[in-house]
């Protein structure tokens, strides 16, 4: 199905210039990945998480089409605010869904001698051609990556995203055999990922891993909410509260958050 969709899928273009579906974008980004960044968000995913809080980002091929150049013009008069490490970070969404667009960014981006950052979480990564000949040729323009691990039992992820989690994993082990930066991310949810059995399995995992420069517990947050009553959607995590700060001091220590401190150099 996927080598299918793969073929099937046209890269659009507008007057013979690559584009690409934008959601949204932010300036002055801090959460983003090193330093302060412009932040692109791209429209499209193909998984359904639970606790997502941007459904209105699902829908592909819609948003408001885009040149790379259009987007360097908006985000070059900030260049001045990103400092050493800041640079542009492509988010979504989920912008491996776009990587001949992000591939043609961030190619411009290190030709002026700008810091890229990919925000994944991993789900169309494949070993198949043509796309992971595409996906390494954006890993030469890409500094680093933030990967956002949903669940680290398979069973358990597809519940939670609608997808198993195998493919991720090995995008995983994929960028920790090129050395490629990266940080992981991992939503603590009460009743979906806060439980320690798979807390311990996760921080063993990426004890295996050789690339991971910073470790982050994003607390699950309702914020989102809105979103689906306005688009007429069904929220599953409904009634379910942020995890409590033991709970996450508790998540931080399984994953051994405090080990790794390679963002700080």
């Amino acid at each position: 199905m996927l080598q299918r969709q793969m073929h099937e899928r046209k890269v659009p273009t507008r007057d013979g210039e690559l584009i690409g579906y934008v959601h949204s974008t932010e300036s002055f980004g801090a959460v983003d990945g090193p330093g302060i960044r412009f932040v692109v968000f791209m429209q499209g995913c193909n998984m359904r998480c639970q606790f997502c809080h941007n459904p209105d980002t699902w829908r592909k091929n819609v948003g408001t089409e885009m040149t790379t150049d259009e987007i360097l013009r908006m985000a070059l008069p900030y260049r001045q605010f990103w400092g050493e490490k800041g640079g542009i970070t492509l988010s979504g969404g989920e912008i491996m869904l776009q990587t001949e667009f992000a591939l043609e960014l961030f190619t411009k981006c290190k030709k002026l001698g700008i810091n890229t950052c990919l925000d994944t979480c991993g789900q169309p990564f494949t070993r198949r051609q043509p796309w992971f000949d595409n996906f390494n040729k954006l890993m030469k323009v890409t500094d680093i990556l933030l990967v956002d691990i949903k669940h680290i039992n398979s069973d358990e992820h597809r519940k939670l995203t609608g997808f198993r989690n195998e493919n991720i994993l090995d995008m995983c082990q994929f960028l920790s055999d090129i050395n490629k930066p990266v940080w992981i991310r991992h939503v603590l949810i009460p009743e979906r990922t806060d439980f320690d059995n798979y807390l311990i399995q996760l921080g063993d995992y990426i004890k295996t891993l050789h690339n991971v420069e910073k470790v982050e517990v994003l607390p699950y947050h309702t914020m989102g909410v809105h979103k689906y009553r306005e688009m007429g959607i069904k929220y599953k995590l409904d009634g379910i509260e942020p995890p409590t700060p033991e709970r996450v001091k508790n998540a931080e220590k399984l994953l051994h958050v405090a080990d790794y401190r390679g963002y700080l150099e």
